[in-house]
């Protein structure tokens, strides 16, 4: 069993797709990430399983990423054409800018998958996380995988903006 097991994870280590992100990133592009404004963003993360029960995004970061240029393209080139990349196709940028990390902010989503981002500054945002479980203790292979939202803050609607990501 552990070779059956060490053989798994070779295959998905081989597997394991990389993208290369063309555009640089401009910190002048993402820095409205650290205004403070008026608007709250009320979100809640999950993924249905085949079956149709939910798994929350409990206790799991969610990321508050500006859409400069370079993260359109890096989540572009990620998903697809798609708001969710599945456990098992696990996909990497290439190489990312240290700051690109900088430039975001983060928090964690409560047991029911609920998370706020408060002081929220007007502008285009993707709102990303990966919510991963195994149905139980003998699985080799996670189900669930990344999902992502995008929002955009103008400034002019009520303070209060709620989104569902749930990569559909």
């Amino acid at each position: 069993m552990r070779r059956l097991a060490a053989v798994v994870c070779l295959c998905l280590a081989a597997c394991q797709q990389t993208v290369k992100v063309e555009s640089t990133f401009d910190p002048k592009a993402a820095d409205y990430i650290h205004k403070q404004g008026e608007a709250r963003i009320d979100g809640h993360a999950f993924l249905k399983k085949p079956n149709g029960y939910v798994m929350h995004a409990s206790g799991d970061v969610i990321y508050l990423i500006p859409a400069t240029p370079y993260a359109k393209e890096r989540m572009r080139r990620l998903y697809g054409d798609k708001k969710y990349m599945p456990a098992t196709q696990v996909t990497q940028a290439e190489t990312t800018d240290p700051r690109y990390f900088e430039f975001t902010r983060k928090t964690k989503a409560e047991s029911n998958g609920r998370f706020t981002f408060d002081r929220v500054a007007p502008g285009d945002y993707y709102i990303a996380t990966t919510l991963t479980w195994k149905d139980n203790e003998h699985d080799i292979l996670s189900r669930g995988g990344s999902i992502y939202e995008s929002v955009t803050v103008t400034g002019k609607e009520d303070k209060i903006i709620r989104v569902v990501v749930n990569g559909i």
